[in-house]
């Protein structure tokens, strides 16, 4: 039987492999910079229960779940959350007809100004994303 803590760090592990694949290497080194005592036990959590339990699951394609997650943050109005989730569809394969249709869904079954929000920070991302050089 393996103990928590060895299972805990093989989760962590798996997770830093996954939010690496979907956030890039740059977002997560900068978010491993900025990590301070106070936050590293909320950073663990989040890679061990997000990335290493969640998205590391096989039953959904890193693309459909990142479709779900940009759906859910934008009817939950997390801006900053959203945009990060559209930058990260470089790197998860969802298209930019994927993320219209998962916010047409927020429209009909969170609200439309939760949804009119949304594509307002879509479409100022994907601007930026553009500009990068970058297009999903």
């Amino acid at each position: 039987m393996v103990s928590e803590a060895a299972s805990k760090s093989a989760r962590h592990r798996a997770g830093m492999k996954t939010r690496r694949r979907v956030l890039g290497d740059a977002h997560v080194d900068r978010a491993e910079r900025n990590k301070t005592p106070f936050d590293a036990p909320f950073q663990d959590l989040v890679a061990e229960a997000a990335w290493g339990t969640v998205w590391s699951r096989p039953q959904l394609t890193l693309r459909e779940r990142s479709i779900v997650t940009i759906a859910l943050l934008a009817a939950l109005g997390q801006d900053e959350e959203v945009a990060v989730h559209i930058r990260a569809t470089r790197n998860t394969g969802a298209s930019r007809d994927d993320i219209r249709e998962a916010l047409l869904h927020v429209a009909i079954y969170a609200g439309v100004p939760a949804a009119n929000h949304a594509i307002a920070i879509a479409k100022l991302t994907f601007a930026e994303m553009d500009g990068e050089g970058g297009r999903t």
